[in-house]
């Protein structure tokens, strides 16, 4: 396996998986009852540093259907954690508007090439157009120097 599995690291993400999906109105528990499920979600909220704990509530009380979602975000974030370690896998992410995005994306696909060689392609083009205005203007300011003579 290329990316270890750190348990007390894990249960912490999982406990905040869960919480989060708590906070955002799902239903973590297997139990229907609104009183019940907000027991049994208090008695998680107590387990944040408490790992053992956590552990057997995830397998006592979580929803069944949340066990494979659960399985995935820890696998997405282990590895985002082990990424994260050397700066060459450490992901970056810029904020673009939607429209920027779709051209991006429409010049990406033409070029058959990912978003990030798409923008170093592009700024490698600028480079050069830059660089080919430059070189143009000063054979302009020779031209007309050596006219005026």
């Amino acid at each position: 396996m290329k990316y270890k599995q750190l348990e007390n690291l894990e249960i912490e993400w999982k406990w905040a998986y869960l919480i989060k999906k708590y906070n955002e109105g799902s239903n973590v528990t297997r139990y229907i009852n609104n009183s019940e499920i907000q027991a049994i979600t208090n008695t998680l909220l107590s387990f944040k540093h408490e790992p053992t704990k956590v552990v057997e509530w995830i397998s006592e009380y979580m929803a069944p259907k949340l066990d494979k979602k659960l399985k995935q975000a820890i696998r997405a974030k282990r590895k985002r954690y082990f990424n994260a370690e050397q700066e060459h896998t450490r992901k970056k992410s810029i904020d673009l508007d939607f429209k920027v995005w779709e051209k991006l994306s429409t010049k990406a696909h033409n070029l058959d090439a990912t978003l990030s060689y798409t923008i170093e392609y592009l700024l490698g083009e600028v480079d050069r157009s830059q660089n080919t205005h430059k070189k143009l203007a000063s054979l302009k300011k020779d031209l007309s120097r050596l006219l005026a003579m």
